[in-house]
C-alpha cells in the first residue's frame, strides 16, 4: 500500500472523487479548436472538389447522379473528420511539437481514401476519379497547413508559459538538473518544469535551486514520493535517470498517477538521440531501449548524394539570372574578383576550396589576425569580428540574406559539400576541436544545417558543436528536407547573419 492514501487495488474506480484530477483546460480547449479547424478544412476540400468537378448549377435539377454525389460528399466529410479522431491526430501528447501529429493526419487521410477506392472497386460503384483525386490532395495539404498555423499559435502561448503541462521532475541531482535545462530549451514541446524531488538525496546536494524552482528531498519510498506529488499542482511526473527508487515502487507509483490522471514520463540518460534510432523491445516485462548506430553508408549515402545533385542542379538553373545580377553588383561595388575562394576542412579532415561571392575588400584575410587580437578572440573557436570593417556595403546585404553563399551550390555539385551538413570551418577552428567535435567531420559539410536554422552566427561554440553532432548522429533524408524548408525562413528574415 502507498501511505494509506490509496491502495494499489483502489486503482479500478475506488479512488476518492477529490483525488481524481481533471485534464488541464488548455488541452480540451486546443482539441476543440482542432476539431473546428479540421471540420472547416474538410468541408472546404470536399465542397471545392465537388464544385470543380460538377459545378453547383445542376444541384436542384433532380438529377439522381448529382444527388448521389451530394450524399457521398457529406458522408466523406463526416468520415474524414472521424478518421482524424480515430487515428489520434488530436491527442494531447502529439500536439505542439514533433512530426507525429502530421504523420497521423496523413495516415488518417490515406486510409480513408484507400477505403473509398476499395469499396468503390468491390461494389462496382462508378465514383468520379476527378472528384476524389481533387479532394484528397487538397484536403491533406490544407489539413497540414492548418495544423501548422494552429501549432504556431500554441507555440507562442507556450513561450509565455501558458498551455503547457506542469511537470514535477524526480531523479538524481545531476540528471534532474540536466532534464530541467533541456525542457526549458524547448518550450514549444509543452513541458514546464515547476518543481523537483530528489529521493534519497541530502539537503543542499544539488545546484537545482539556481534554476529558480522549488526542490524537495526525502526518502526513496513510494509513500514519500506520492506525498510530494499530491502536494503539488502538476499535470505530469518526469522520472529522470539516477532516481533511487525500487522498481516495484515505481510501478505502483505509475498506477497511482494513472488513477489521478497525472501523466508519467520516463527520461533515460540518453542525449541528442532521435526517435528513428531508438527501438524498444520488451524482455521479461522490461522495456529495453536499443539505440542503433548511425551510419551514412551504402544506400543512405547514395540517396543523400543523389538528392544533393538533383536539387543543387535545379537551383543552379533556376537561379542563374540571380547569379548574373549578383556577380555584376559585386564587380561594381569594389575592385577585385567576383568570387572568393577560402580553404575549409571537409569530410574526414580533407581540405577543399569553398566558393562565395566576394563580400569583403581585397586582402581582407591579412587583416583578420589583427582584428581578432583587438577584440580578444584570436584564441577562441568560431572566429567572428564584430562590426567587421572589411565588409563592403553590397557584401553586407549579401551576407544578411546569405546570398554570398549561393556559389557553394557548385561545391555541392562537385562533391566537396552537401546541401545540408555541419558548418564548414577553417583549419584554425578545427585545430581547437576536442575528441567529440571531431565527429562532425564524419559527414560532408553543408551549405545549411541545424546551426543555420537555430541562430546562425548568434550561436556559441558549444551550441554550434552540439547541433552539428546531433545532425551527424541522427541524419535522415527527411530531416534534410525539413532543414532546407527552415533555411528559407531563416535566410528570408536574415536571422543571425554576419
Amino acid at each position: 500500500m502507498l501511505g494509506g492514501k490509496n491502495s494499489v487495488g483502489d486503482v479500478e474506480g475506488t479512488v476518492p472523487q477529490t483525488a481524481v484530477r481533471q485534464p488541464p483546460n488548455w488541452r480540451s480547449t486546443y482539441v476543440r479548436r482542432l476539431r473546428l479547424v479540421d471540420a472547416g478544412v474538410v468541408i472546404w476540400a470536399v465542397a471545392g472538389a465537388y464544385a470543380v468537378r460538377f459545378g453547383f448549377s445542376d444541384i436542384s435539377s433532380g438529377n439522381i447522379r448529382e444527388a448521389d454525389y451530394l450524399i457521398l460528399s457529406g458522408t466523406l466529410v463526416i468520415a474524414w473528420w472521424i478518421m482524424l479522431e480515430l487515428w489520434g491526430s488530436r491527442e494531447a501528447n502529439v500536439l505542439g511539437s514533433g512530426s507525429e501529429e502530421y504523420k497521423r493526419v496523413i495516415a488518417a487521410s490515406v486510409w480513408l481514401f484507400g477505403l473509398v477506392a476499395v469499396v468503390s472497386y468491390a461494389l462496382r460503384i462508378d465514383t468520379a476519379r476527378g472528384f476524389v483525386g481533387l479532394a484528397f490532395p487538397a484536403g491533406a495539404l490544407a489539413l497540414l497547413i492548418a495544423r501548422w498555423l494552429v501549432r504556431q499559435h500554441l507555440s507562442l502561448e507556450r513561450r509565455r508559459g501558458q498551455s503547457s503541462s506542469r511537470v514535477l521532475i524526480i531523479g538524481g541531482p545531476y540528471s534532474a538538473e540536466h532534464l530541467i535545462r533541456s525542457l526549458r530549451t524547448a518550450p514549444a514541446a509543452g513541458y514546464l518544469p515547476v518543481a523537483a524531488h530528489l529521493p534519497g538525496a541530502s539537503k543542499g546536494s544539488s545546484a537545482l535551486e539556481k534554476l529558480g524552482i522549488p526542490v524537495t528531498v526525502g526518502d526513496a519510498s513510494a509513500d514519500s514520493i506520492l506525498d510530494v506529488i499530491l502536494d503539488s499542482d502538476i499535470d505530469a511526473v518526469a522520472v529522470s535517470a539516477g532516481v533511487n527508487v525500487h522498481p516495484q515502487d515505481l510501478r505502483q507509483l505509475g498506477w497511482e498517477l494513472a488513477a489521478r490522471d497525472i501523466g508519467m514520463i520516463l527520461a533515460p540518460a540518453l542525449t541528442d538521440v532521435t526517435g528513428p534510432r531508438i527501438h524498444t523491445r520488451p524482455v521479461a516485462g522490461l522495456p529495453l531501449i536499443h539505440v542503433s548506430t548511425p551510419k551514412l553508408t551504402g544506400g543512405k549515402k547514395v540517396a543523400k548524394r543523389s538528392f544533393d545533385i538533383v536539387l543543387a542542379g535545379m537551383l543552379v538553373l533556376i537561379l542563374s539570372p540571380l547569379f548574373a545580377v549578383l556577380a555584376l553588383l559585386v564587380k561594381l561595388s569594389s575592385p577585385g574578383p567576383i568570387f572568393y575562394h577560402q580553404e575549409r576542412i571537409g569530410l574526414r579532415g580533407t581540405t577543399f576550396k569553398m566558393l562565395k561571392f566576394r563580400s569583403m575588400k581585397v586582402n581582407a584575410d591579412a587583416e583578420l589576425e589583427a582584428l581578432l587580437r583587438a577584440q580578444g578572440s584570436s584564441d577562441k573557436p568560431l572566429f567572428k569580428v564584430e562590426n567587421d570593417p572589411r565588409i563592403t556595403p553590397v557584401g553586407r546585404v549579401l551576407r544578411k540574406f546569405s546570398l554570398d553563399e549561393l556559389p557553394q551550390l557548385l561545391n555541392v555539385l562537385g562533391g566537396s559539400m552537401s546541401l545540408v551538413g555541419p558548418r564548414p570551418q577553417r583549419e584554425g577552428e578545427v585545430a581547437l576541436y576536442d575528441d567529440a567535435a571531431h565527429r562532425r567531420l564524419y559527414v560532408s559539410p553543408g551549405m545549411s544545417g541545424l546551426w543555420q536554422v537555430s541562430g546562425r552566427s548568434n550561436l556559441t561554440w558549444e551550441e554550434s558543436i552540439r547541433l552539428d553532432l546531433y545532425y551527424v548522429e541522427n541524419w535522415s533524408l527527411m530531416g534534410d528536407v525539413l532543414i532546407l524548408f527552415k533555411t528559407f525562413k531563416a535566410v528570408f528574415v536574415g536571422t543571425g547573419a554576419v
